[in-house]
């Protein structure tokens, strides 16, 4: 969660535990018999060795779980193998005994024979099921690796803040550029096409842990946790377009991107770039970290959230305070208005969301919903009529705003679940992770791919914020990270409907 001013290295640490960096591990199968137990202390992980593999760990371990499974499938065959052949050894011994012949055209020798036959083919018909299913499995979960890079592929990675970013957003009017909010006090714009950063605004005193951009004005609003939310203008211009690289050609560079330097960041750094120091407005009725911030529809009128347990209304052209909207048991996570109406939801850690309507001046009502275990991280309006919320529960709720007393749909989850996003034409919900994973459902829940992730491709900590660009067929979506890198992916729509 983003933090009060300074560095947040530490107290996301304390909140969120990021992962440790894992060194790279290469499968090793060691036969063993199930009866025979292993040594104390050896754990599955001690059966991989130390070499390179290509295999992420988590694959690596399904695949020794499965060899395991076969090996075991495999003894029990052959243990009852053994059990028939003594059965019919012990058939012929009382043949044999009884002075009758078992050699040449005896009858008995044939039904011996064709009970062996019949138990031979049963254990070869077991072994191939069992082989079948195990590799299908296998297959499976290749194919589905193969499928997801085939309809997500990695655009830009926009590097140069040197903490973590907890926001991301893409401007409504032209030109069309992305702008991080990050922990290092900073907010930056750049260029989606090239990577190259465009400009920096360093006009907060803490974390800055908001971006979202006027609908139709060039002007950013920010939240941060100096208890301040600023108003800013900026002009960019967008650098021409380079050549695409030469795919065809061999790359030296072998470094993965998990073993870079904690300090060691790639492209223009901040300091290279046009600076804007003061905001056009401050807000600032806030008594606590403000966490969020968005623009209301028109853009006259924005409101923020904060840790202080407490959303605030306010007038952008004179600053004032028009509303506080109080209510929340906890402190405020996340703020979210509606494309065209004058709704607003607001989320907490105290397990609920709020649903706020101005649409009528003289009546502002609310509505509290129940629908989570534990915090809600954030809560945002579709361009329909619903409302998708996310939860450190591990589940997004689908909810529709006429009839919200239970959710239409909700998606279970391996993973506590950040700021999401749904985009605007096909109604695609971009879920980040702790776990460092970004996954696409369609709004009844159904899961449509994963974002590709190994050792060069993806975060390499908690994934902190989704975002969606859409163009014509195809779509690009924004995720960012606490590995203090954005990174754009262009999604394949119609592939990506046709697969479901």
């Amino acid at each position: 969660m983003p933090v009060e001013g300074g560095s947040s290295s530490g107290s996301a640490s304390a909140a969120r535990h990021p992962k440790q960096k894992r060194k790279a591990h290469s499968l090793s199968i060691r036969r063993t018999n199930s009866t025979e137990e292993r040594p104390g202390g050896i754990q599955r992980g001690d059966m991989l060795d130390g070499q390179d593999s290509k295999l992420p760990l988590a694959l690596r371990s399904n695949l020794l779980d499965l060899f395991g499974q076969i090996e075991r499938e495999f003894e029990n065959l052959y243990i009852e193998n053994l059990e028939l052949r003594r059965e019919i050894e012990s058939l012929n011994e009382r043949l044999t005994g009884d002075g009758q012949a078992v050699e040449g055209g005896d009858p008995t020798k044939g039904a011996l024979k064709t009970k062996a036959s019949h138990s031979t083919s049963q254990l070869s018909q077991k072994l191939k099921t069992t082989y079948k299913a195990s590799t299908s499995k296998i297959v499976s979960s290749f194919k589905a690796t193969t499928g997801s890079r085939a309809l997500c592929q990695l655009l830009k990675e926009y590097v140069g803040h040197r903490d973590g970013i907890w926001d991301l957003s893409v401007t409504r009017t032209q030109p069309v550029v992305l702008g991080t909010a990050s922990a290092d006090h900073s907010a930056l714009l750049w260029s989606i096409e090239t990577g190259k950063c465009l400009l920096r605004y360093a006009g907060h005193a803490g974390s800055v842990n908001s971006i979202k951009f006027h609908p139709t004005e060039q002007m950013a609003l920010t939240a941060s946790g100096d208890q301040t939310a600023h108003i800013w203008r900026y002009m960019v211009q967008l650098p021409a377009p380079q050549p695409p690289p030469d795919v065809s050609a061999p790359c030296d560079e072998d470094q993965d991107s998990s073993d870079r330097e904690e300090g060691e960041v790639d492209g223009e750094g901040p300091c290279e770039v046009p600076t804007v120091r003061v905001a056009t407005a401050t807000l600032k009725s806030h008594q606590g970290v403000v966490i969020a911030a968005d623009w209301l529809v028109g853009g006259r009128q924005v409101v923020t959230a904060s840790w202080d347990r407490a959303a605030n209304l306010y007038e952008v052209e004179t600053s004032e305070l028009v509303h506080t909207l109080t209510g929340h048991d906890q402190e405020l996570t996340h703020c979210c208005t509606h494309p065209t109406q004058r709704l607003v939801v607001t989320s907490s850690r105290d397990t609920t969301f709020r649903l706020w309507d101005f649409r009528d001046p003289s009546i502002h009502s609310v509505n509290v919903f129940q629908g989570h275990t534990d915090t809600v991280t954030s809560a945002v309006f579709t361009v329909g009529d619903n409302v998708v919320s996310g939860s450190d529960d591990r589940t997004v709720k689908v909810w529709d705003l006429k009839n919200m007393r239970s959710p239409i749909a909700t998606i279970r989850t391996d993973s506590a679940v950040n700021r999401i996003s749904v985009s605007a034409n096909q109604k695609i919900i971009a879920l980040p992770h702790d776990n460092r994973q970004v996954r696409l459902f369609d709004m009844s829940g159904v899961r449509l791919a994963r974002l590709p992730r190994s050792n060069r491709m993806g975060h390499r900590r908690m994934v902190c914020c989704t975002t969606w660009n859409e163009e014509n067929q195809s779509c690009n979506l924004f995720t960012c990270g606490f590995d203090r890198q954005a990174i754009g992916w262009n999604i394949n729509i119609p592939a990506l409907l046709q697969e479901k």
